[in-house]
């Protein structure tokens, strides 16, 4: 059997990648691929597939779309003592999600197993003794390991706005937040792979650029091409798997993590988050994030990080023009926090919101205008 690994990292279209596996589970699964359920809901649903055929019922949850991001995270939380995320409670233990896998593997004795989990970009750094637990779990088994690594600079402004969706309390990244991410898996992307590559000293690794991961077609085209793994007639994914938050809306949500409830923080969320709202506001690409001064530090402290990781991939540079990383965007965040404000006080659906949230949006406008912080 054929172990792939799909390893993160983050925000690079692993979203986009578990959808499209979890929907298209039945024409896998008929090919001799497997991607593993973990527990009742979503093996219910693949049974259903079963039946359905070419119009599988849709991913009802996230544990049904992402099984092995709650298997990872009940890894993390078995070997760390630490809590299951707010959205992955309610599963079996970890001994039973392992049990689940390993059924479906015996009864279904695929030709090849999918694992996809940007969680499991955490095992290296917070705990390596994971990866030797896939090591042994399949031991003797043809390994491909996947990883997709996206340029720094933009990978922390993307994750940045994905803590923000999760509710995190955070400082802007013009202040500490982007210097304090240096040590970790979300900036040292050599020390979250070294591990693995100990670990897997004979597996086929594909460490790719998420700037050709883009110019392939996306996360699914490039991964399918990298593993040689074949889906014909699948079935599509509507709509965008995990939209992110506009740059422009970055502050607002921010200072709501801290000033409203969790109900209300994901109400304003989805409303941010809604693709007309989106072209309402200015480009990603406009806006400035870090400041001068962050990126500077930044680029200095990936330069040898940037070096490993070019001569891992056995290439000269991983990220061609890395120096873009020293150049600001042209509109200040401070810049674009009034007029996104504007943009979702006008907007009609702006009275859905609960009272809650559009006091705090009035109360936001207010200060900006009036320049009380």
């Amino acid at each position: 059997m054929k172990v792939v690994l799909y390893i993160g990292h983050h925000k690079v279209g692993s979203t986009a990648l578990q959808s499209f596996f979890a929907q298209n589970w039945h024409s896998f699964a008929t090919r001799g691929i497997l991607y593993p359920s973990v527990e009742a809901m979503g093996a219910a649903r693949n049974l259903k597939s079963l039946i359905d055929g070419a119009n599988p019922p849709r991913l009802q949850s996230t544990v049904v779309r992402e099984p092995h991001n709650a298997l990872a995270f009940a890894m993390l939380s078995d070997a760390k003592g630490g809590e299951m995320p707010p959205y992955q409670q309610g599963l079996p233990e970890l001994e039973e999600m392992w049990r689940y896998v390993d059924q479906q593997i015996t009864m279904l004795k695929p030709e090849t197993l999918v694992l996809c989990s940007e969680v499991m970009s955490n095992f290296g750094k917070a705990a390596p003794e994971l990866i030797d637990v896939l090591k042994t779990k399949f031991k003797g088994a043809e390994i491909e390991i996947y990883c997709a690594l996206r340029a720094p600079d933009q990978y922390l402004a993307s994750w940045h706005g994905q803590r923000l969706k999760l509710g995190h309390q955070v400082e802007p990244l013009s202040g500490k937040a982007a210097l304090q991410y240096r040590k970790g898996v979300h900036f040292d992307y050599a020390g979250m792979l070294r591990p693995w590559l100990a670990a897997f000293p004979q597996a086929k690794f594909h460490i790719r650029n998420y700037a050709d991961i883009l110019v392939t077609g996306g996360a699914v085209e490039d991964f399918l091409a990298q593993t040689g793994l074949e889906c014909p007639d699948p079935s599509p994914i509507k709509g965008a798997a995990n939209p992110s938050l506009p740059y422009a809306t970055y502050e607002i949500m921010r200072r709501a993590n801290y000033a409203l409830s969790r109900d209300d923080q994901q109400k304003l969320r989805n409303h941010m988050t809604r693709e007309r709202m989106r072209k309402r506001l200015p480009p990603n690409k406009d806006i400035e994030l870090f400041g001068e001064d962050v990126r500077r530090k930044l680029y200095k402290s990936f330069a040898p990080i940037h070096q490993e990781i070019s001569d891992i991939a056995g290439v000269s540079e991983f990220f061609p023009g890395l120096e873009s990383m020293l150049q600001t965007n042209p509109v200040a965040e401070a810049d674009v926090v009034g007029e996104a404000l504007n943009k979702v006080n006008l907007t009609w659906e702006r009275s859905l919101l609960p009272r809650s949230v559009r006091l705090y949006l009035w109360k936001c406008t207010y200060r900006q205008w009036f320049g009380r912080n």
